[in-house]
């Protein structure tokens, strides 16, 4: 697998989480971290193994995480906080499962829709006034930037946590 597409498997690059700082350099160091976290589980793995649905029946797998981190970072810092007209990347609003296919191309592009949605977060996150800046949640109504970071650690925890047990049935590698 080419170094575009993932880390080299076994290389902890997270930087540490720093103990004592102000809350938007907190925030932002925890949600960088758990994004690491998501591109360790992910690493060295081909395109048939990213794209195994390793839960019984379930459209689970670590590509269908890494392209809904995609879709999750794109909804909250495109739409909601920078008020841009973005569609799914991806078809459906299951597609990041569902159409999570074992194919170089495939895989390509999500890791490439990942990353240029983190950097686009990253960004936005950096150059807001404060953490109380306001986007508009579609149907909901509106949100701080600090709520949105939040939800972000809340959404890659949780879904770390699904990676944990994918990669562990994958190749039996534990504790990334």
């Amino acid at each position: 697998m080419s170094s575009d597409m993932s880390i080299e498997q076994g290389r902890d690059q997270r930087v540490q989480r720093p103990p004592l700082a102000d809350e938007r350099t907190t925030l932002a160091a925890f949600l960088g971290w758990h994004r690491d976290t998501l591109e360790l589980k992910c690493s060295g793995l081909d395109a048939e193994a990213l794209a195994r649905r390793a839960v019984g029946r379930s459209a689970l797998s670590l590509l269908g995480l890494l392209r809904h981190a995609a879709e999750t970072e794109r909804f909250w810092f495109r739409r909601v906080m920078a008020g841009e007209e973005a569609p799914p990347l991806f078809s459906s609003a299951d597609g990041a499962f569902d159409e999570a296919v074992a194919d170089l191309e495939s895989v390509a592009r999500a890791w490439q829709a990942w990353r240029a949605e983190v950097a686009f977060a990253e960004r936005f996150a950096a150059e807001a006034p404060d953490l109380d800046a306001i986007g508009h949640e579609p149907g909901e109504g509106p949100v701080s930037l600090r709520w949105v970071l939040l939800h972000l650690l809340e959404e890659y925890a949780r879904h770390n946590g699904h990676a944990d047990l994918l990669r562990e049935q994958i190749d039996g590698a534990v504790g990334l």
